[in-house]
């Protein structure tokens, strides 16, 4: 029962949030500067950012409610959700600051981004209900891969971050994506609550249960931002929000063994990273050629005509689909 009251909790305290915040945000002018080449997006100059505040303090109050604080390891999960989400505050504050469209130089977002993550990675390491273990996608198999886990720990967070941040480049993408991947965590994490309480391991047990209500939370708190982010969106997450949903997408499976499950649930995260990539590479060997019209990969499809909220259906839709594949034959 406190599972549908942690999500209502969340609902209610993001609207309340994001209906307060954005008069705010108008009136310390806090506008995104739009970039001169992402010609479709010139309407959406000066449209408020940093909206993502509102989703965080949410789900971090709904959280602290909700979850069981006793349970080290949720603490850990709460803190590095925030932590990335100052990173992102920082880089948004300076882009208004300074009215323009970059923030932290990247090799200061990467090495804090960098830092956070090595501090995650050796934790899990000595975590006892973590620890090198890692569940094989489509098994019941667990395999050990001793302290091979912190490198594949700091890669998971580097990589969630950036491929969140990268999915944020149209109204609600990044928002219904999310909520999307933590309904498919929720499946995937009930299923495995079954099989902890078969095997007797209570402290494992207790971790899944309380990621799973920090999944209900997440998705809880975007739908309300939804309403204000959705096509027209009247208010953007920015770094802020981006960083600190990449966050959480990647504690959700560290925290439950289940980090080769991001790459699969996560597919449209990595589509952004990997067309991203694609495109550098391609351009640099081909001395100006392109894979895509625009990358990241959404770009490329709103190019090729695709409305942002069509574009919206098809990365939701994916995910949906992928959830049941890994629902179906995932033992």
């Amino acid at each position: 029962m406190n599972k549908p009251l942690a999500f209502l909790a969340a609902f209610g305290f993001s609207i309340i949030l994001c209906a307060a915040l954005l008069p705010v945000l108008r009136k310390a002018k806090a506008g995104q500067e739009i970039l001169q080449y992402v010609t479709e997006h010139s309407a959406k100059q000066g449209t408020p950012t940093m909206g993502g505040i509102a989703f965080i303090i949410a789900i971090i109050a709904s959280s602290c409610i909700f979850c069981d604080l006793s349970n080290r390891p949720t603490l850990v999960v709460i803190a590095v959700f925030f932590a990335y989400g100052v990173v992102g505050f920082l880089d948004d504050f300076i882009k208004i600051r300074f009215k323009h469209n970059q923030g932290l130089r990247a090799y200061q977002k990467i090495l804090i981004q960098l830092a956070i993550a090595v501090f995650v990675s050796l934790y899990v390491y000595g975590d006892v209900a973590i620890g090198d273990k890692l569940r094989i996608p489509f098994s019941d198999i667990q395999v050990r891969i001793g302290f091979g886990i912190v490198p594949l720990v700091i890669f998971i967070y580097l990589a969630c971050t950036n491929g969140v941040n990268l999915t944020d480049g149209l109204d609600g993408l990044a928002s219904s994506t999310t909520i999307c991947f933590m309904a498919g965590m929720i499946a995937l994490l009930n299923r495995e609550l079954v099989l902890l309480e078969s095997v007797g391991d209570t402290y494992a047990y207790a971790q899944t249960k309380d990621i799973i209500t920090i999944c209900y939370v997440t998705c809880g708190a975007l739908a309300a931002f939804l309403l204000f982010n959705a096509n027209n969106a009247k208010v953007f997450m920015g770094d802020t929000g981006s960083l600190a949903l990449g966050a959480l997408v990647a504690c959700s499976a560290i925290f439950t063994r289940m980090s080769l499950f991001i790459p699969v649930l996560g597919l449209m995260f990595a589509v952004s990273c990997v067309s991203v990539i694609m495109q550098v590479v391609y351009f640099k060997i081909t001395k100006g050629k392109r894979i895509f019209l625009m990358a990241p990969y959404h770009h490329h499809l709103q190019k090729r005509g695709y409305s942002e909220t069509r574009i919206c259906i098809i990365y939701c839709a994916v995910t949906i689909c992928i959830t049941f594949v890994l629902l179906c034959f995932g033992e």
